[in-house]
């Protein structure tokens, strides 16, 4: 008999890599075809919850895009040992941006509890908005939100302090004598300007943010969008956290409800991935002083945002100024300096 042994092994060989091939090319198709099931049975699941889903393996795979982006660059390091401390350190980063995935996701289970189920679409009725450029031009008036007074023309002053009580931020946040027209409605442009304070008392411009807010005739203000600009050493960095209702699937947030009572939470914007804070009102003060002013029926906010799971502000605000004081994790306190009227 002619041996035959090796020729069937290596048929064998072969058969069962091929095998393995189709094992994998299938578990790969079974993969995708339960992402285009997700997809197509999406409607019947849960708004809120679904949201949380898709958004998580939205973060994962981007996160893993990164990952093998930076381990490609890597390999473009001549340096044996510079390249190992690249693929090292970049192994590292891809578990932490894993790690946060998983807790933004969390955070946002969080927020489905507390805000419900139901698709997030709010429906604003330009024609119940307050006209700005009309208050602007003195052919209308209206009554501010007591806890959110948009009064063009104002400008509130802040110093920011570390838990060594240093100051090492200062913040500008004027009502413009401008509008811009969002989703058919008129709104109100505010400047909020942040400078960093060195050890020598120097300042440097780090936010230059134009945000866009409306009021409604019940008294609601709407946050409607905000272009972001981030500096260093005056260069432009970072527009991280713009948005605009309208834009794409850009939505509004509610900034301050007309009557703020406590137990309330809302979202004051909407951006999936880019801009989702939320604000939840945790009670009213009988009094407040900050620099020797003492405020009445202050409201005490919590806002959380699930992009960054580990930020949590405590904000306080006074009828008929506004924010007057905010506080951190890190000890870190903004409070009024001054406010000054038209």
């Amino acid at each position: 008999m002619k041996p035959t042994t090796n020729k069937l092994s290596s048929t064998s060989h072969a058969a069962i890599g091929f095998s393995i091939c189709l094992l994998f090319l299938a578990a790969a198709a079974g993969r995708a075809d339960a992402d285009r099931d997700d997809f197509f049975y999406s409607p019947r699941r849960s708004s809120c919850s679904a949201t949380t889903t898709f958004a998580f393996r939205a973060c994962r795979n981007e996160a893993r895009d990164d990952f093998w982006i930076a381990v490609a660059n890597c390999h473009n390091i001549s340096d044996r040992h510079a390249k190992a401390e690249c693929l090292e350190e970049n192994r590292y980063a891809n578990e932490e941006n894993l790690k946060l995935c998983r807790a933004q996701s969390d955070a946002r289970d969080l927020a489905c509890e507390k805000l419900g189920e139901a698709p997030y679409d709010p429906q604003l009725d330009p024609a119940v908005f307050v006209d700005f450029q009309a208050v602007i031009d003195g052919k209308e008036s209206f009554n501010p939100n007591q806890y959110w007074p948009l009064v063009p023309g104002t400008t509130h002053n802040y110093e920011v302090k570390d838990e060594a009580g240093i100051v090492i931020e200062q913040t500008k946040w004027e009502v413009l004598n401008e509008t811009i027209e969002i989703v058919g409605i008129n709104c109100i442009v505010v400047r909020d300007r942040v400078w960093e304070i060195d050890a020598e008392g120097n300042r440097s411009l780090i936010e230059d943010t134009d945000d866009w807010f409306a009021q409604d005739m019940y008294g609601t203000v709407w946050y409607m969008g905000e272009e972001v600009k981030d500096y260093a050493d005056g260069i432009l960095t970072a527009i991280d956290g713009s948005f605009m209702a309208g834009r794409g699937f850009d939505k509004p947030g509610i900034i301050m409800t007309a009557h703020p009572v406590p137990g309330e939470y809302y979202r004051q914007e909407f951006s999936l991935g880019n801009a989702e804070d939320i604000s939840e009102h945790i009670e009213i003060l009988g009094s407040l002083t900050i620099r020797g002013v003492t405020y009445h029926q202050v409201l005490k906010t919590a806002e959380t945002i699930p992009l960054e799971p580990d930020v949590l502000d405590y904000k306080f605000f006074a009828p008929g100024v506004g924010l007057v004081m905010s506080s951190n994790l890190d000890g870190e306190t903004l409070e009024l300096q001054e406010v000054i009227l038209p």
